[in-house]
């Protein structure tokens, strides 16, 4: 297998009767995956659509979006990934910057024939030149959330792509057998690559879900046999946080081998009210969009007592400069930024070295994030870092999740701590400041608390620290 279009029909040429997706009430087999791909990818190219072509798929996890996801890579053109959450502005904005040729928007109930007729076709789109080695090819324009500006397209080739697909499969010791939770929107890089293709990639079945529901899960958990869940720590908190309140801990999943954590940085605090509720190692890992996107994940013959983020994957080079810098050198690191040759060369040297905008540090046998570059505080000439300070805060039972910004004030910074709080706990001020004091040196405690309704998230579950910073 060298192309991603080559994953479904490599399998469904050998197992074709075992099951590849399953969304709600309906399984699809790898051969019925195939069949269905190769159709769509006829009905496309019956509407116009080349290779070349950028084609946005604007869709919540289902079988529709997973067909037109690999049937653009069956004929070439260059698969736009959207979440369907995103607003009409945000998606107008990555139609234009992308000049898709069509615009396709589909759900778990769309009729994908009547979806592809009915899509608007752009006469002016001009496809992007083919490669020589098909594999260098994009297979992924993913355009990262835009949270700090425009976004910006991360081009993803069939061999970025496949780099990572096989060793996160290998890693992960995914089998045919497993069955894997798909919760994660494939739209998002580490929901399309790390779960999707990497399941598929080893012929194991993969279970869809539209979005993030506590409730299904554990249901699913019990009753499909999923053996397989990669999540978000925010994801894990609330699993288990639900399972506690409904009584139901230790949660009952007799197929699960394997719960991993990935997407967004991990707390000690949800690292261990996770591994109580699920009475397993939860695993880390790290990686961004760039990247395809894994970079390193803790080996499961090895689980770690702390938040590590284990070793890199076979193949994958890491330097640190004399900042704390992290720098990465990956087969699955992007081609570049869609039509931004300065913003790609500041990202990626001449070498294929790419700079993360991670902090971080090596020491037993593991690698470490201390922090993002640009988060971090500068306070009374210390420096802070925010993730830190939310491990600390995290591990009060008052609180859900905590998010860390810092705050220009006389030529220093200001710590600003934003609350959500657990359910049916109402965190006091006084009682947080207190309990930062007797864990945190004093350039590090927050001068300010803020208790808000809910956290600005993600699709992926990841914080949105800019729109905290819009509320200050």
């Amino acid at each position: 297998m060298k192309l991603v279009n080559d994953i479904v029909s490599h399998w469904a040429a050998r197992t074709a009767d075992a099951i590849a997706l399953k969304e709600s009430t309906r399984s699809w087999s790898y051969a019925e995956l195939d069949a269905l791909i190769r159709q769509t990818a006829s009905q496309l190219a019956q509407r116009g659509v080349r290779a070349g072509d950028r084609a946005m798929i604007v869709c919540e996890n289902c079988s529709g979006a997973v067909a037109l996801y690999f049937a653009c890579t069956l004929i070439g053109a260059w698969p736009i990934v959207v979440n369907s959450k995103l607003t009409e502005r945000e998606i107008e904005d990555i139609r234009a910057h992308s000049g898709a040729r069509i615009v396709l928007h589909v759900n778990g109930k769309t009729d994908l024939a009547a979806a592809i007729a009915g899509a608007d076709i752009d006469p002016d789109c001009k496809p992007e030149p083919r490669q020589a080695q098909p594999e260098n090819d994009v297979a992924a324009l993913i355009y990262t959330s835009g949270s700090t500006g425009k976004p910006k397209g991360v081009m993803l080739s069939h061999a970025n792509l496949m780099f990572v697909a096989a060793a996160t499969a290998k890693a992960r010791a995914f089998t045919s057998e497993d069955r894997v939770q798909a919760v994660l929107p494939v739209s998002h890089i580490l929901g399309l690559t790390g779960v999707l293709l990497g399941s598929l990639h080893a012929g194991a079945s993969v279970h869809l879900a539209s979005r993030f529901d506590p409730a299904a899960s554990l249901k699913a958990l019990k009753d499909d046999g999923l053996s397989v869940i990669i999540g978000t720590p925010s994801m894990y908190a609330m699993l288990a946080e639900y399972a506690a309140r409904k009584g139901a801990t230790p949660i009952h999943a007799p197929r699960l081998r394997l719960i991993s954590s990935a997407g967004a940085p991990l707390d000690m605090a949800t690292k261990t009210a996770v591994e109580a509720a699920f009475e397993l190692p939860l695993h880390n890992g790290y990686g961004m969009t760039e990247c395809g996107p894994t970079i390193s994940l803790t080996p499961l013959d090895a689980p770690r007592k702390d938040c590590g983020i284990g070793r890199l994957l076979p193949g994958i080079e890491a330097r640190i400069d004399d900042d704390g810098k992290l720098f990465v050198k990956s087969p699955g690191v992007m081609k570049g930024y869609y039509k931004a040759p300065e913003e790609t060369a500041a990202m990626l040297d001449a070498d294929g070295w790419l700079r993360t905008g991670d902090l971080a540090r090596y020491e037993d046998g593991s690698w470490f994030i201390v922090g993002r570059a640009k988060e971090m505080i500068i306070r009374f000439g210390f420096n802070v870092y925010p993730a830190e300070i939310e491990g600390v805060l995290n591990a009060h039972p008052a609180v859900a999740r905590a998010a860390v910004i810092g705050r220009t004030k006389d030529g220093s910074e200001d710590i600003l701590a934003f609350i959500h709080a657990a359910e049916g706990a109402a965190p006091d001020v006084a009682e947080l400041s207190a309990y930062a004091a007797a864990r945190l040196a004093p350039y590090k405690r927050p001068s300010e608390f803020r208790v808000v309704p809910h956290m600005p998230m993600s699709a992926a579950g990841k914080i949105l620290k800019t729109e905290l910073a819009t509320m200050v």
